[in-house]
């Protein structure tokens, strides 16, 4: 069993990245917000579980995720790949999965750390908008719609910035995860599979990261 991480702040690219290089190097993608929706969606008790937090308004307890990863790793073969995308967020989070890996044998093999200036971020975020209908992804600078105002895969016409897709909003978030991530990348530093990567062009940074794990 293989695992790898991929971790950036918000707009670094990491679900794009993972999805452009999972045939390439042969990792199953694994986005814990797509394990925990499919979880509810399938209504299963670690699903209900999760679900009676966020309706509270509340992050759903490390516990809950581990038990998603463990299930998940459990159900896997023994020489399965993953790719964790934003997972872990902390360094309890990241002692915890170890232990989960580590009782199957296993271990992180590489954590892939998605730089992108600040003011890139920004431009990506704050430039991006969303076809209501399809949820199609456009953006203002760099991936605007063939037909403006007009959606390439449905037609649609309501295209949109999501509320939370300001300056003000994006800087506090990166604040944040500046804040919560400092240690886990000091942690996994000092365990040696941190691999710092220049993520602000996409293709250079896909090559960066199938070039470590085909090296």
């Amino acid at each position: 069993m293989d695992a790898i991480v991929l971790l950036g702040a918000p707009g670094a690219g990491k679900g794009t990245v993972a999805e452009d290089i999972r045939n390439a190097v042969h990792f199953s993608h694994v986005s814990t917000g797509d394990m925990l929706r499919s979880a509810i969606k399938a209504e299963k008790p670690l699903g209900l579980e999760a679900k009676r937090f966020m309706e509270r308004g509340e992050l759903v307890p490390d516990d809950v995720i581990l038990k998603l990863v463990n299930e998940l790793i459990e159900s896997g073969s023994t020489d399965a790949r993953y790719m964790f995308d934003g997972f872990p967020r902390t360094t309890a989070q990241a002692e915890k999965f170890d232990e989960v890996l580590a009782a199957h044998g296993a271990r992180v093999r590489f954590v892939f750390l998605l730089e992108v200036p600040r003011e890139v971020l920004i431009r990506r975020i704050c430039g991006r908008r969303i076809c209501r209908a399809c949820g199609a992804v456009y953006n203002i600078h760099t991936k605007r719609p063939k037909v403006e105002g007009v959606c390439d895969m449905c037609g649609s016409t309501d295209i949109y910035q999501r509320a939370d897709d300001t300056e003000a909003t994006l800087n506090n978030r990166l604040d944040v995860f500046e804040r919560q991530t400092a240690e886990l990348i000091d942690y996994y530093e000092k365990v040696g599979v941190l691999v710092r990567v220049d993520a602000v062009d996409r293709l250079a940074t896909e090559e960066a990261i199938i070039r470590y794990l085909k090296g």
